[in-house]
């Protein structure tokens, strides 16, 4: 299958906007976060890195397009909020749910790690919630170290 990334319109942030917090919001959940506390932290996550709710320098949204040229997901990727201007992030990556098994995430960090290499990355670094186990060992076949390790225990 041959996937192709395409830089989402300003007319459609908006919209992926809301997504992406929809998204964030189910992972959240998905934690064991209330809904309330799940939505409040997507939107602030949202607004820092969007304080305008458009396109901000440093961040780059791609659609994930499939060889029909259907979106079939999509990547937001840029440069790490670090000193280190060589250190780039993969803030989200989302294949929907019908698409997946089909290669399209491979395919789709195959292709961030070449937007990244050619804007100047030397890293690229990314966040997989714990029970995601199929984009963790996905990581992991691409050869993405793990670096920390954040554990939680519920005391009740």
């Amino acid at each position: 299958m041959t996937v192709t990334l395409q830089r989402i319109l300003a007319s459609e942030f908006p919209t992926w906007i809301e997504q992406s917090c929809a998204e964030y919001v189910g992972d959240l959940l998905a934690q064991g976060r209330s809904h309330e506390e799940a939505r409040r932290i997507a939107v602030e996550s949202m607004a820092r890195s969007f304080p305008k709710s458009t396109q901000s320098p440093g961040n780059e949204v791609f659609h994930v397009m499939n060889e029909v040229g259907t979106a079939v997901g999509y990547l937001w990727i840029g440069q790490d909020v670090t000193t280190d201007p060589g250190a780039w992030w993969v803030w989200d990556v989302f294949i929907n749910a019908d698409q997946r098994g089909q290669g399209h995430g491979r395919t789709t960090m195959l292709l961030g790690e070449e937007y990244a290499r050619s804007h100047g990355a030397r890293s690229l670094g990314l966040s997989v919630f714990g029970f995601n186990t199929g984009a963790r060992g996905l990581y992991d076949s691409l050869g993405y170290e793990t670096t920390s390790v954040k554990m939680l225990k519920k005391l009740e």
